[in-house]
């Protein structure tokens, strides 16, 4: 008996989610406490969320972020592309030969 109460001890002390990670234990989006009894919606492997609206939302946000960082990525190649005159293209008609 002495082993197993030792055991439950050593497993009660150790951390459940490595520091930076969201914890299981609340949504992700609202900090809502997640019960055990209810559903949780998970987005990205190992983020929880209360609800499909919690999840869904976050995936939105997300998402915009993504558009707003390719905008500015695609905005930063074109300005330095047409800066080196390789975003140019000329077109030259080339005689065939019949």
């Amino acid at each position: 008996m002495a082993a197993s109460l030792a055991c439950s001890f050593f497993f009660d002390a150790e951390p459940l989610v490595e520091p930076g990670m969201p914890a299981q234990d609340a949504c992700a989006l609202c900090t809502k406490q997640l019960a055990r009894d209810s559903d949780v919606f998970m987005y990205r492997g190992d983020t929880p969320f209360c609800s499909e609206d919690c999840r869904d939302h976050q995936m939105r946000l997300d998402a915009r972020q993504a558009a707003k960082s390719a905008a500015r990525r695609q905005k930063q190649f074109s300005s330095s592309a047409t800066a080196s005159g390789r975003g140019h293209r000329e077109s030259r008609e080339v005689p065939v030969a019949s």
